[in-house]
């Protein structure tokens, strides 16, 4: 299923560098990759703390408020499979940032809580439902082109559920859901933004080699408004096929193509081409290369200027197991993309550019620390929705 918006200006998702020397490995079947330091145990504990820099707090094109940023982030985590067949995951994450120099409020709280539960009826039949919600005072991606210092802090609750089974030994079915909800804590924002979206999938696939999987997808799309809603909503059909490759033990392939028929609530409609490919080698032990492209509409941070966005998505990605006891990660993203104007607008062109690196060592399978590096520049042609933010940092963390 295609990836929707953060809600924060539609970007990639945010490059997390400071857990990329977890390695992974399947608990059961069927279930989602653990943490290394919170395997052999149904209940962790980790406490992390550091210290970081921030060039431009509020993602201004102008008067941009640098400062650094003292943070604690215990966390705690439940995994456990509770039978044979189904698998129970929980946990709860508190962020405090103080900041030495930020307009109004200099201590802030964020919070995330994640429930998972998965099941399979049978070798070929399983069922995967996640609920994550996100409270975030101090938002990793920045919406372009809000007035200088607004408070971007939202709430966003997504709900996951995917069904898989296997008709034949050739043959197999996916059904998937995804609901995203987003309110804003600034009231001005929240009547431009505040929206749910909602997505549904089906699929079916056919092995014509072994590692060789012919795809055929329909989806459908949501955009639910609560303000405003007349002029804003929005729903689109997808109509693709694609492949699924395994092309060698350490390499992956998968590609998606086809159209979106987009209706737009007092607005001209439209019809777009969908793509999406991406690739994955592992190329040693806890190393690997991904890449991806997807083109795509997505929502926009300027609902009254603008319909959506329509994005090409590049990006390429790399951990690399330096020794044994230190992990370098990187992440160069680019999007060059196209704000659709509503009636009597202009389109408006748009370049973001991303660049992270982090290195971790981890002493211990307790102890991590890790030094990261984020670089985001968006080049626009309306000037107010440029944006030039750096961020670096060192922080600790211990897991029992």
């Amino acid at each position: 299923m295609c990836a929707t918006s953060p809600g924060l200006n539609t970007r990639f998702p945010r490059f997390l560098v400071l857990g990329a020397f977890a390695a992974v490995s399947r608990v059961a079947a069927i279930y989602a990759p653990i943490p290394e330091q919170d395997q052999g145990k149904d209940f962790t504990v980790t406490l992390r703390a550091g210290l970081s820099y921030d060039s431009n707090l509020f993602g201004g094109a102008t008067g941009a408020i640098g400062s650094a940023v003292w943070e604690f982030a215990p966390r705690i985590a439940y995994n456990a499979s509770l039978t044979d067949q189904t698998f129970l995951s929980a946990a709860y994450g508190l962020t405090l940032d103080q900041f030495e120099r930020r307009p109004g409020d200099k201590l802030l709280d964020s919070h995330e809580a994640m429930l998972r539960v998965a099941h399979a009826f049978s070798k070929g039949t399983t069922i995967d439902v996640t609920d994550t919600f996100t409270a975030s005072r101090n938002p990793e991606s920045l919406l372009n082109g809000v007035p200088l210092n607004t408070d971007q802090s939202f709430q966003r609750n997504e709900l996951d559920a995917r069904f898989d089974t296997q008709v034949t030994g050739k043959i197999g079915v996916t059904a998937k859901v995804r609901s995203i909800e987003f309110a804003y804590r600034n009231a001005t924002l929240g009547r431009s933004l505040d929206r749910v979206e909602n997505l549904y999938g089906f699929s079916s696939d056919y092995a014509v080699l072994p590692e060789l999987k012919a795809v055929a997808e329909y989806r459908h799309q949501d955009v639910f408004y609560r303000k405003l809603g007349e002029i804003k909503n929005k729903n689109s059909d997808f109509a693709m096929g694609g492949f699924d490759y395994e092309v060698a033990k350490k390499l992956t392939l998968s590609g998606r193509a086809g159209a979106e028929w987009r209706d737009r609530a007092a607005e001209r409609n439209a019809t777009a081409p969908y793509l999406e490919l991406s690739g994955k080698y592992d190329y040693s032990e806890q190393s690997f290369l991904t890449a991806g492209y997807i083109y795509t509409l997505e929502e926009t941070s300027d609902t009254a200027r603008f319909n959506d966005s329509q994005v090409h998505r590049l990006f390429v990605s790399v951990q690399h197991r330096v020794t044994a006891l230190i992990v370098a990660s990187g992440l160069i993203g680019y999007e060059p993309s196209q704000l659709q104007g509503r009636r009597g607008q202009v389109d408006v062109d748009e370049n973001t550019f991303r660049f992270g690196f982090g290195l971790t060592y981890q002493p211990t399978k307790n102890w991590s620390i890790s030094a990261t590096f984020d670089h985001d520049r968006v080049d626009s042609d309306d000037p107010a929705r440029d944006l030039k933010r750096d961020r670096v940092g060192l922080n600790a963390g211990y897991t029992f």
